[in-house]
């Protein structure tokens, strides 16, 4: 895995004689030559009467929220097929046969294990001739659950940095309720205790990084002076052991205009280390800086798209987002390269040494996770989203690799490596293949598997094809469908379609046993669409749709929303599109867009006000996804594809499920608040459901993952199973 992931018009305000709601907004009839009697709500985003919901612990604000919960539970819960679909979803997520997965590093494969009795958690681990075992002996380090009940807290995993080569001493990061801001504390393992008057911060957003184990570098955005305008941090300081965190020592300063500032360490096989930081100017513009231990901050001579990924016997190796030419009329690198330098030849001059080109992804290829082991970097490369794996070698100058078999026509998930062994985890699964883990060995370049998740639902006669379809710019999108051997295509199937469409982030075929049982069991389709946005094809088929490009990303789905009617799979009345995150705004998009191609529309810690999203929590950080709104283009664009800024007072709208989650801290939940109470009181039809912890992952529990998905699965089968009966409750009112 990369070592760093950087962490996001002119309204027309006409009066109307006959508004829709007198509740501050207007409504006027659309502006089109058409003439077609559309009345967009126009809410000016300087005067929005819905700003009480941005509130997120408003009093008023969370009545609101509880009133629309019990207004969703009495319908989805009243449905005689909501407790088994929640008995069985739960029964999936806490059953005991679900595979370990884990991290080996120092001896031990280290894992984060939750069940039935441990719903906080428990970190532990096993030796690895124990692992590969059917009954692991597993070493309880910390027990989640107990201390959430002795501290009074919520405790939420977030994940434990230890240091080599011993990793006796870690720093953990734990969240309260499940947001992105979370303290960090030092805990020996020897001890099995956090370390009395040892390191800890409060509760911010940004990370820690050892130096050595009496130093740390700290970036938290935990006052005014050290936050960028995103909410991440600005400054990184270095904190020696024995002083106050309030005295340590600034090492580098970003600018409170950046999306953040973060450090992080690499490591080599021979134990040289680097200390390193990523000042993200924007979401994907990055200034790089190696920090040394005693001399100033010097900036690497990186290009601004490019990403850090590791270090391999001396070579720092990055991609790169976009073409490069280091020197002038020397050589070019292509868009999309790994590439390497050595690290202790620039660190001793200053300058860039020669730069080598590690591989070259063709056209419809893709890379996924990579690291470093002792003897091989490894890294996932996909041709036409089917993954395959590289173990790479620099010798003499120059780099060669060879090919590890994998099965074919599967997803496969490159594990967290470490350079001092020669042994990483790596996955393999499919839509209808469940998980099986292997142990790669870098060394003798083999896989062997060692272990498998059970199946979770009846895969007999069912099918997974790819299929593709053209775009309105010509371009083959290709998407994937699980659908029954014997369909008849009549446009009858009830079919769920889930797409996200940003970030360059590929979607990929993946196994899940929830949807399984609930969805493909009870006779539904299932379609991942691979709509550009993503990274299923590199950094052209991302930047394709940023910006004032996007709408582009929505024809992409539309186009093959269109193609499964035109094939006979399904057909409107039994079509729902889904999304989350991004993919949230995705179907809010496609619910004003095309309110004719769906039945039912789901969109889970969305996006849907554009003109405000950049000031609302991490917001700031993804204009350069998705644009300024207060550029005057760019705000136009916005203004153009925002849902919640495009709802036709008379337009006929299939039902929406919105769901999010009060404790969101990087997707605010006012998103979804706003666009339901929009909704209703322009008497559309919506369910609206908030859960009241587990931050952008929308639960913080097992349990809630099962409600959540409970409640999901019965609203799509009401909707597209049962098109035809009435809902008990139509009512679209808030109260």
């Amino acid at each position: 895995m990369s070592k760093l992931m950087a962490t996001a018009g002119a309204l027309l305000l006409a009066a109307c004689s006959q508004p829709a709601v007198d509740n501050g907004d207007s409504v006027t009839p659309e502006n089109t030559a058409a003439g077609n009697g559309r009345q967009i709500v126009q809410i000016d985003p300087e005067n929005d009467p819905r700003l009480w919901l941005e509130e997120v612990e408003g009093e008023e604000a969370l009545a609101w929220v509880e009133g629309q919960n019990e207004r969703t539970f009495d319908r989805l819960q009243g449905d005689p097929r909501y407790q088994g679909m929640f008995d069985e979803a739960l029964a999936i997520y806490q059953s005991e046969d679900r595979i370990p997965g884990g991290a080996f590093y120092g001896g031990y494969v280290w894992n984060f294990w939750r069940d039935a009795t441990h719903s906080h958690g428990l970190w532990r681990r096993t030796t690895m001739e124990s692992y590969v075992t059917d009954t692991p002996e597993w070493d309880v380090i910390l027990d989640l659950d107990a201390l959430s009940e002795a501290e009074g807290k919520n405790w939420i995993w977030r994940g434990a940095n230890c240091l080599g080569p011993d990793y006796e001493r870690c720093i953990l990061t734990l969240s309260d309720g499940g947001t992105d801001a979370a303290v960090r504390r030092e805990f020996s393992v020897a001890g099995r205790a956090f370390v009395e008057g040892g390191f800890e911060t409060p509760q911010a957003k940004g990370g820690v990084s050892w130096v050595d184990a009496d130093t740390l570098l700290v970036g938290l955005a935990t006052s005014e002076a050290d936050t960028t305008a995103s909410g991440y941090p600005s400054v990184a300081y270095r904190w020696q052991r024995g002083t106050a965190l309030a005295d340590a020592v600034e090492v580098v300063r970003g600018n409170q205009a950046d999306v953040g500032l973060f450090t992080f360490r690499v490591e080599d096989f021979d134990g040289t280390a680097y200390m390193m930081a990523s000042q993200a100017v924007t979401f994907y513009d990055t200034t790089w800086w190696y920090l040394p231990a005693d001399a100033a901050p010097v900036q690497l001579p990186l290009p601004a798209k490019s990403s850090i990924q590791d270090i391999f016997h001396g070579q720092l190796i990055f991609t790169i987002e976009e073409e490069w030419t280091p020197a002038e009329g020397g050589e070019s690198f292509a868009q999309g390269s790994l590439l390497s330098f050595d690290m202790a030849e620039f660190a001793a001059s200053g300058d860039l040494p020669a730069v080598h080109t590690v591989y070259i992804p063709r056209a419809r290829q893709s890379l996924g996770g990579m690291g470093s082991t002792r003897t091989a970097f490894l890294v996932e490369i996909d041709e036409n989203v089917a993954g395959g794996l590289e173990a790479f070698h620099f010798e003499n100058g120059a780099w060669t690799s060879e090919t590890i078999p994998v099965p074919a026509n599967m997803t496969i998930g490159l594990g967290s490596t470490n350079s001092h062994e020669d042994l990483a985890f790596m996955s393999a699964e499919g839509f209808l293949t469940p998980d099986t883990l292997s142990l790669v060995n870098s060394a003798e370049l083999t896989v062997e598997p060692i272990k498998s998740m059970p199946a979770r639902f009846d895969t007999e006669g069912l099918v997974v094809e790819q299929r593709e379809t053209a775009s309105t710019d010509g371009t083959m999108i290709p998407y994937f469908v699980v659908r029954r051997e014997d369909t008849v295509m009549d446009g009858t199937t009830p079919t769920l379609l889930y797409a996200y469409g940003g970030f360059q982030v590929s979607i990929r075929p993946s196994y899940s046993g929830v949807a399984g049982r609930l969805w493909l069991e009870n006779g539904g389709a299932y379609v991942v669409a691979n709509i550009r946005g993503g990274g299923e094809f590199g950094p052209a088929w991302h930047q394709a749709g940023l910006k004032m490009n996007r709408q582009i990303i929505y024809d992409d789905l539309i186009a093959v929303a269109e193609n499964l009617t035109e094939t006979g799979l399904t057909s409107p009345r039994h079509l729902a599109v889904y999304g989350r995150s991004n993919g949230g705004l995705l179907t809010g998009v496609m619910y004003t867009q095309r309110p004719d191609l769906w039945n039912a529309v789901v969109s889970g810690v969305p996006l849907l006000d554009m003109l405000r999203y950049n000031q609302l929590l991490a917001g700031n950080s993804w204009m350069g996804e998705y644009g300024d709104p207060a550029d005057p283009d760019e705000g136009a664009f916005l203004r153009s594809i925002s849902p919640y800024h495009n709802v036709d007072a008379n337009g006929e709208y299939p039902e929406i499920f919105l769901y999010t989650s009060t404790l969101d801290d990087r997707v605010h939940p006012g998103h979804a608040r706003k666009m339901a109470h929009l909704l209703s009181e322009v008497g559309h039809s919506y369910l609206y459901y908030e859960n009241t912890v587990g931050g952008h992952a929308g639960a913080a529990n097992l349990a809630e993952n099962a409600l959540r998905d409970a409640l999901f699965y019965t609203f799509l089968t009401q909707k597209l199973v049962d098109p035809d009966e009435p809902a008990d409750d139509a009512d679209a009112s808030p109260e």
